[in-house]
C-alpha cells in the first residue's frame, strides 16, 4: 500500500513539473481584432528572456475582451511558428 501512495505522490508531482510556469506582466496594449496584446512582462528565466515590453500573439481561445492597459495579468505561452503565442492569460489573483 505504501508503494502504491509513493507512486501516486511521484506521478502527481511529475504532472505540477511540466505545467508551463505562469509570468506575470502588466497590459500596456490590447488589439483584439488582430488577437495581440503587448505586455510588459517580467524576465522569463526557461527561455532566458529578460524582463521587457513586447508583442504577443494570443491564440485564438484566450479571450482578450475585458483586459485593458494597467491591468496586472499572469500569462503561459507556447512556441509557434517561432513565435511566442500566450495561450493563458488572466488577471492576477
Amino acid at each position: 500500500m505504501k508503494f502504491l501512495i509513493a507512486i501516486a505522490a511521484l506521478a502527481c508531482a511529475g504532472l505540477a513539473w511540466a505545467a508551463p510556469p505562469w509570468v506575470h506582466a502588466t497590459v500596456v496594449r490590447v488589439d483584439t481584432e488582430r488577437s495581440r496584446v503587448v505586455l510588459e512582462h517580467e524576465r522569463i528565466p526557461r527561455i532566458d528572456m529578460d524582463a521587457m515590453t513586447m508583442p504577443f500573439k494570443v491564440d485564438n481561445s484566450v479571450p482578450l475582451a475585458g483586459f485593458k492597459p494597467g491591468d496586472k495579468v499572469r500569462f503561459t505561452f507556447v512556441e509557434r511558428d517561432d513565435h511566442l503565442v500566450i495561450d493563458a492569460l488572466e488577471r492576477k489573483p
